[in-house]
């Protein structure tokens, strides 16, 4: 789906919406029935997700941290799950395999820097509450709209970077080495 962001962040808030009403219309304490569900859920979640994505995809868990690659490293399928911190991926002297790698990021709040070689295509789709982005020099600060772009050479390049990004508040930097 193209836009799975926006379907996720729309039916999150028209869930939250209901329930909340109903907890006002019958008088019901949802806090505290939310909290607990909430946080199994969360932890069965977070027990699960890096069974679930497979064994191609490599899973990071962060509450708060900070992820910071730089030099030699293989670039490879991976997701990121930040609760707060920052992600800084310089890409001008790693392994970047041919064919699409796909990188998804899902955050609450996150500054992320992505460093890419002049012969490397790249993809970007992101959603989030707020929105910052610099994409090859293009800026666009968005609230509540998706950011979508494409460098000229994504389709014929050798290898190709897919950021996906879901966020509450996301600042996003793609530039050129």
């Amino acid at each position: 789906m193209r836009n799975r962001g926006e379907l996720i962040i729309g039916s999150t808030l028209v869930l939250l919406g209901l329930i909340f009403l109903l907890g006002t219309l019958f008088n019901i304490n949802i806090w505290a029935i939310c909290w607990p569900i909430g946080l199994i859920l969360l932890g069965a979640w977070l027990i699960a997700r890096p069974m679930l994505a497979g064994s191609g995809r490599n899973v990071n868990v962060l509450l708060i941290s900070d992820v910071d690659r730089r030099g030699k490293w293989d670039v490879r399928d991976e997701e990121f799950w930040i609760g707060i911190g920052d992600l800084d991926l310089d890409m001008l002297t790693a392994n970047i395999p041919p064919g699409e790698t796909r990188i998804k990021i899902y955050s609450l709040i996150d500054d992320v820097s992505v460093y890419v070689p002049e012969s490397v295509g790249v993809a970007v789709q992101a959603n989030g509450f707020v929105l910052d982005t610099d994409f090859l020099g293009q800026e666009c600060d968005n609230f509540l709209v998706p950011f979508e772009a494409v460098s000229e050479n994504y389709e014929t390049a050798e290898c190709r970077i897919r950021i996906e990004q879901l966020g509450l508040i996301t600042e996003l930097k793609v530039r050129r080495g």
